[in-house]
């Protein structure tokens, strides 16, 4: 069911975690994007974002971004909290991802409709998930949508999610794409990016054996039909949500709250 394999998009710099190496990082992604938005599927570069050289919003605040783990009552992973304090969401990623959401639209995705939804799908087409052969290199899709953070969403979602995060503070992240059914796994939040912006462009051609990020993606099977389109709401920033599995990163944002 699970078919684990590395591969890759293109190169990419040093790992991404400062918010410096997210703006340069952003920065030269913008430009080529005003060099060959000539395509439809590339949703359109608007003048102001052309003559400026870059897509993306203005930096979150250390204060948003603070008030945002406050609310969901974890630490951000390192790659991810750079990419805000670089820029406070983005409109899309490749051809799937209509838009990164900001600090105050993230949620856990099981209270989300889109979550919900794809929960319900997902346990109906696996029924029982403990009676099945056990397997470690296989993840319960129902778990992984139950305990994740909807960061980015479209066609596809991106989800990070925090239940083992590594020695680095880094979360996996998984790519769900509804309409294959699959979710697809990546180190971290930098990894899935970088692999899903040079998979939605063709002048950057595919080269697994020069990838300096490369993407460890597990699909794990035809899991569920197409869900459509995106479903709509989104919690409201003001809402509290609090994973099933949120001790680690409580304790996490209790030390660092000592610390500061």
């Amino acid at each position: 069911m699970d078919d684990l394999h590395e591969g890759g998009r293109g190169s990419s710099p040093a790992p991404l975690k400062t918010p410096q190496e997210w703006r340069g990082y952003l920065r030269e992604y913008s430009e080529l994007r005003v060099r060959t938005d000539n395509e439809p599927d590339r949703g359109g570069v608007t003048a102001e974002q052309g003559a400026a050289g870059w897509l993306g919003y203005e930096p979150a605040t250390e204060q948003a971004v603070a008030a945002a783990e406050h609310r969901l009552a974890v630490r951000f992973p390192p790659s991810f909290r750079g990419f805000l304090l670089a820029s406070d969401g983005w409109p899309g990623v490749g051809g799937w991802i209509e838009e990164l959401y900001s600090c105050d639209r993230l949620a856990w995705f099981r209270d989300t409709d889109e979550g919900g939804t794809s929960i319900d799908v997902a346990e109906d087409f696996f029924g029982d998930w403990d009676s099945l052969p056990e397997d470690d290199s296989v993840r319960n899709p129902v778990t992984i949508f139950e305990r994740s953070l909807l960061v980015a969403g479209g066609q596809d979602y991106w989800l990070l999610d925090p239940a083992e995060p590594g020695a680095d503070g880094e979360w996996i992240a998984w790519r769900y794409e509804p309409s294959q059914g699959e979710v697809k796994r990546f180190a971290n939040f930098a990894e899935l990016f970088h692999f899903c912006r040079n998979e939605g462009n063709a002048v950057v051609t595919p080269s697994p054996t020069t990838d300096h990020i490369a993407a460890h993606s597990g699909e794990l099977g035809s899991m569920a039909p197409a869900l459509g389109s995106p479903l709509g709401r989104r919690i409201g920033s003001g809402d509290e949500a609090v994973p099933p599995d949120a001790d680690a990163g409580k304790q996490q944002l209790t030390e660092d709250e000592s610390a500061d």
